[in-house]
């Protein structure tokens, strides 16, 4: 069974930790420096957010439809995406298992990628502050 039941509950924790990234001060600069547009395609639920990281630029998430352009479309179940952000799914290797698909230069997010450890934490937090601990046992 899908850890999200819907493409709203997608939204409201990882489209959440995504608009959480860009508007940190700290990380939200890093993130820009990748300069592209990444678009994150989930299955089960189908849902979609895409994130705008450009340097010197404000950062920008759209849920769902969006007029932004992606140069790096990820492919994936919901439920990977929910497991990466617990820290409990390396990309290199659910790229090379087919468990996430990209196009285009994926070497912009590799880079991205030590980035984000720190964030693992805030999103069990943020489980855990809206009352979900069954999405922490994934």
């Amino acid at each position: 069974m899908a850890y999200f039941k819907d493409a709203d509950e997608v939204y409201q924790f990882i489209g959440k930790l995504f608009q959480d990234l860009t508007d940190d001060e700290e990380l939200g600069p890093k993130f820009r420096r990748a300069d592209t547009v990444v678009q994150y395609r989930y299955r089960n639920p189908e849902s979609q957010i895409t994130v705008k990281m450009i340097d010197g630029e404000d950062g920008q998430v759209d849920l769902g439809e969006t007029e932004l352009e992606p140069e790096v479309v990820m492919t994936m179940e919901a439920d990977t995406a929910h497991r990466f952000w617990l820290g409990k799914v390396n990309v290199t290797v659910a790229l090379a298992r087919g468990q996430m698909k990209a196009s285009g230069p994926v070497a912009k997010i590799l880079k991205l990628v030590p980035l984000v450890k720190p964030v693992f934490p805030r999103y069990r937090m943020m489980l855990e502050d809206a009352g979900r601990p069954d999405l922490q046992e994934a």
